[in-house]
Formats: C-alpha cells, sequence, structure tokens
C-alpha cells in the first residue's frame, strides 16, 4: 500500500477508534444511569422520559449543528460534540437530585446533536475517497457494537465489585471518554485537508470531478427530495426499535427465560453484529446497495415470524440474531444513502445529512412507544403481528426510494459531464 494509500484511510481509522471509545464509555454510563436513577426513587415512567429525552433534544436541535458544521468546519465540530459530550458522566459523578438527571441528559442530547451530523460527514466525505463509504460506516457500527457489549459488561462488573458505587462507574466513564478527545483532536486532519473547497477549472477535454459541488440550478433539478428519504429512516427504525427496548421483559416474560439465559442471548447476538458488519459493508459496497438495505425490513419480519412461533430459548436466540443482522445491514447501507443524497450538495453536506437522519432520531422515540402501547393494550401478538405488517410497508418504500436515488444519480453524471 502506497503513502498515498495509507493516508487516505488514515482519517477512517481515527473516527473508528472514536466510535470505539465514545460508545464504550458510554455504556458504562448508560447501563448504570437507570440503575441511579432508580435509587434515587425515581418511577419507571420518569425513568422512561429520562432516557429519551436526549433523543428530544437531538432532534430539536440537530438541523441548526448540521448548519454550524458546515461554516465553521466539520473537524472542529466533531471535537466540540466530542468534547461536551465527555463532560456528560462528570456531570452525572456529582448529581444527587432527579432534575439534575434531566438536565445532564438534555446537555448529552446537545452534544450528539452537535457530534453526529459532523461525523456522519466525516465518514461520508472519507469514505468517498476510497470508494468504500458502506464499508467505513460498517465498521464504524461494529466498532461502536463490540464496545457497547464491552461496556456494559464493564459497568456491571464495577457496580458488583464496589456494592453499587455509581459515582466511580461515572468518574471511570468520563476518563475513558477523553480518549476519544484525544483521538479526532490529535490525529484528525486539519478543516483544509477536507473541507469542501470551491470547484476548480479544468482544462479542455479534462473530465470534471463528479463530487465537486454544483453548480447553481443543478442541485435543485438532480438532488432528491430530502423528506422521502429521511421517511425511509423513520420507517426502518420505527420497526426495528419496536423490540429495542422490550426485549429483556420479552425474553424473561413472554419466552419465560432467566437473567442469564437472556444475557447469553446478547452476547451471541453481539458476536454476529461483528462478523456480519464489515461483510455488508463490502457487499453495499461492490455487489447492491439496495440488497443490503433490504435485509433489515426482511430480518425484523422473520425474527418476529420466529418469536411468535418459538417463544422458547431457542427461538428468541435465533429470533434476536436474525434482528442484529438486519442491524448489521441497516448501518453500512443507510450511511451510504446519506452520503449519496449529501454529495449532490458538498457545502451544505453537513447540514443535509442532520435533516436526512431525523427520521432515524424520530423512529428511535416512536417505535418502543408504539411497541409498548400494543402490548399493553392487545398483547404481543399484536405488537408483533404490526411489526411485521410495518416491516412489509418499508420493504416497498426501500425498493422505490432506490429507483429514485439512482436515477437522480445518473442526472447528476449526466449534468457534470456537460460542464464547461
Amino acid at each position: 500500500m502506497s503513502f498515498r494509500q495509507r493516508s487516505d484511510y488514515a482519517p477512517l481509522l481515527v473516527l473508528v477508534g472514536e466510535g470505539f471509545f465514545s460508545r464504550f464509555s458510554f455504556s458504562l454510563m448508560g447501563f448504570a444511569l437507570p440503575l441511579y436513577a432508580r435509587h434515587l426513587g425515581m418511577s419507571l415512567h420518569e425513568i422512561g422520559l429520562l432516557i429519551s429525552l436526549n433523543v428530544a433534544v437531538t432532534i430539536a436541535l440537530k438541523p441548526a449543528m448540521g448548519w454550524a458544521a458546515d461554516h465553521f468546519g466539520w473537524r472542529r465540530s466533531a471535537i466540540a460534540g466530542v468534547g461536551l459530550r465527555s463532560l456528560v458522566p462528570l456531570l452525572l459523578a456529582y448529581a444527587w437530585l432527579p432534575w439534575q438527571l434531566y438536565g445532564i441528559r438534555a446537555v448529552h442530547g446537545a452534544a450528539e446533536a452537535v457530534r453526529g451530523p459532523s461525523v456522519n460527514t466525516l465518514l461520508a466525505t472519507h469514505g468517498d475517497k476510497n470508494k468504500a463509504v458502506a464499508s467505513a460506516f460498517a465498521w464504524y457500527a461494529t466498532a461502536r457494537s463490540a464496545a457497547a457489549g464491552l461496556g456494559h459488561a464493564t459497568s456491571g462488573v464495577l457496580l458488583t465489585l464496589t456494592a453499587g458505587d455509581f459515582s466511580l462507574v461515572f468518574v471511570v466513564a468520563f476518563a475513558l471518554s477523553t480518549l476519544p478527545l484525544g483521538v479526532v483532536a490529535g490525529f484528525m486532519p486539519r478543516d483544509r485537508d477536507h473541507e469542501p473547497v470551491a470547484a476548480k477549472p479544468v482544462a479542455e477535454g479534462v473530465p470534471s470531478d463528479l463530487d465537486a459541488a454544483p453548480v447553481n440550478g443543478d442541485r435543485a433539478a438532480t438532488r432528491p427530495s430530502l423528506l422521502p428519504v429521511a421517511g425511509l429512516g423513520f420507517f426502518m427504525t420505527t420497526s426495528a426499535q419496536m423490540l429495542h427496548g422490550l426485549f429483556p421483559i420479552l425474553a424473561t416474560e413472554y419466552a419465560g427465560l432467566n437473567p442469564a439465559q437472556t444475557g447469553i442471548i446478547y452476547a451471541a447476538s453481539t458476536c454476529v453484529v461483528l462478523f456480519s458488519g464489515p461483510l455488508f459493508g463490502w457487499l453495499s459496497d461492490r455487489v447492491s446497495r439496495d440488497l443490503v438495505l433490504l435485509v433489515r425490513g426482511g430480518a425484523n419480519i422473520i425474527s418476529s415470524g420466529v418469536y411468535l412461533a418459538a417463544p422458547n430459548f431457542a427461538g428468541i436466540a435465533v429470533g434476536r440474531c436474525v434482528d442484529d443482522v438486519g442491524k448489521a445491514a441497516f448501518r453500512p447501507a443507510w450511511g451510504a444513502v446519506m452520503a449519496i443524497v449529501s454529495g449532490f450538495d458538498r457545502k451544505r453536506r453537513a447540514r443535509t445529512m442532520s435533516l436526512t437522519s431525523l427520521g432515524e432520531d424520530v423512529g428511535d422515540i416512536v417505535g418502543p412507544v408504539l411497541a409498548g402501547f400494543l402490548w399493553h393494550t392487545w398483547g404481543v401478538a399484536a405488537l408483533l403481528g404490526v411489526r411485521i405488517l410495518l416491516a412489509a410497508v418499508t420493504e416497498c418504500y426501500a425498493l422505490a426510494i432506490g429507483r429514485k436515488l439512482h436515477l437522480a444519480e445518473r442526472q447528476r453524471a449526466a449534468d457534470q459531464s456537460v460542464l464547461p
């Protein structure tokens, strides 16, 4: 591998490292936070609001933070978001009242709003350079998945060894959260190395760069509408997240498993993600993005059917692993979709990323709420049946969006080929 090739891959390694260390530290905190809230006397309803508050704040602030990332620089915004995020566990170490937890979760949401668009844009930009956008998102998601399992396990061990010393766990999480800040600040290339620049004139007969920002008028004519694309993220995330927070209850109350069996299933499904994530990234880049994008809806349909047909250890384990295969496929394909859409207007790329990913964020909230309502009102069968129906509709919608994206890409290529 040449020096130029190594230098092109280095920013992706930095981003994967940031994803691993960030997720590891925040999984420590995430495991302990609901238990700490319960320790402070908060009800399950209050804890549910606490857990979802940061997503609501992220949704409210993300469009403005996408604009700020384009204006001030993607690297600077990533550093600011990671730095603000690292303060969250430190603040929790000194919180002893419920209202303080709500305020800290709001800070967490604001940090995610700053960090998310810039990191996604950096992944898309450097993935473009290596012609491996989906693989970049796949490795990033795989690193985060591995770190999540390790963080949850570490947090449980620390709480057990310290007899429930939550402050110590939060301090350890803070110390670890400074690592991704150092990684991004120290090793991510400066803004001038990767920020969008004005298109340079080209010599006659030399093809123009297809990734250059289009001239005025071309962007509006060729870029697909953002709302339908964000809608795809919403529908896919909603159907997938319907069982995200309820899975432990599904395993223990519906299938009659004990906590140890449920923990084994979590470990097995994590291994599935580690192996399948990079594979789906390669398939999306080299074979078919649309095919990989459809895997998540298909996985939701199959897993729901398995849960209904076999409410036992084997059935729940297979269903969970199938669900996580869908999750591993979704992230690289969806990252590639966002990269394509945002690539039509590179000067506003982070803003486009923020708007496109809002559908995901809303789905993160709607999915568990809808699932809880269905389960409470009509039972598990109704929940899983609606999930199957929603996933099937999403599959058809994904095919339609895929066709629109291909048409938009061909139109952009045609427009660029006739530029003077």
